[in-house]
């Protein structure tokens, strides 16, 4: 595999696109900090012992936290896990000038802490995060390896398993995968276009079946609608 290799954390069976789960948060609030106090859509992690928490909402609250480390001939290889997020992402929703408060202070812990002097633009696992998935197997990025991995090597993976998964029946994958100027690999799109291709192939025989079975003359006038209704007249 030729560097750069992604590296995927993958969940299955995690629905975040559920309504609650992803009204429950606050654009403005990621943009302009405490200087927004409404908060009302993050609930019901908005505050906590009466002060507001930054950032609110059950997606932030929810963060993936698992770590993951690569062992190569007993060296360890360097995960990059810089500009794994949209640029625009970090550059106009997530303020240079807001930074965590209160956040996961709570009895209930959902998932990864953030570190409070760390401006939420530089979070970018929060960021990759937030951009919450429309399906409920996802994949999302957490670094690249820049470094080639030959064929027949053999790579120790060191996970930490924090986050929970098994209380809903989820379970968790790695996934190391490297990309061309096509992009990623993904089947959904191909699949898609095949399904969407097929069924309007299927549509016009019926049609064409339809069309010899009962064919519609050429210049029929009583097929016009403004004289079916000077003859209703």
């Amino acid at each position: 595999m030729e560097a750069p290799i992604n590296i995927y954390y993958e969940l299955d069976n995690y629905y975040q696109n559920h309504r609650r789960y992803v009204k429950s948060r606050s654009d403005q609030q990621l943009t302009h900090g405490l200087k927004y106090d409404d908060t009302s859509s993050c609930k019901p992690e908005d505050t906590n012992n009466g002060l507001p928490i930054v950032p609110c909402g059950l997606i932030a609250w929810s963060l993936f936290n698992d770590t993951f480390s690569f062992v190569r001939q007993r060296s360890e290889l360097k995960v990059n896990r810089r500009n794994i997020a949209w640029k625009s992402d970090r550059d106009h929703k997530f303020g240079k000038h807001v930074y965590p408060f209160n956040f996961q202070n709570g009895t209930l812990i959902g998932g990864g802490r953030l570190d409070p002097n760390v401006p939420l633009s530089d979070q970018e696992d929060l960021i990759v995060w937030m951009r919450t998935a429309a399906l409920p197997s996802f994949r999302k990025l957490y670094g690249r390896i820049e470094e080639d991995l030959e064929a027949d090597e053999v790579i120790e993976v060191d996970v930490i398993n924090n986050y929970n998964t098994y209380s809903f029946g989820g379970k968790k994958k790695l996934v190391l995968s490297t990309s061309s100027w096509l992009g990623g690999k993904n089947d959904f799109l191909g699949l898609a276009y095949i399904a969407v291709g097929s069924s309007c192939i299927f549509i016009s025989f019926v049609f064409l079946l339809l069309h010899v079975k009962s064919p519609r003359p050429r210049g029929d006038t009583p097929y016009v609608i403004w004289t079916r209704k000077s003859n209703a007249s």
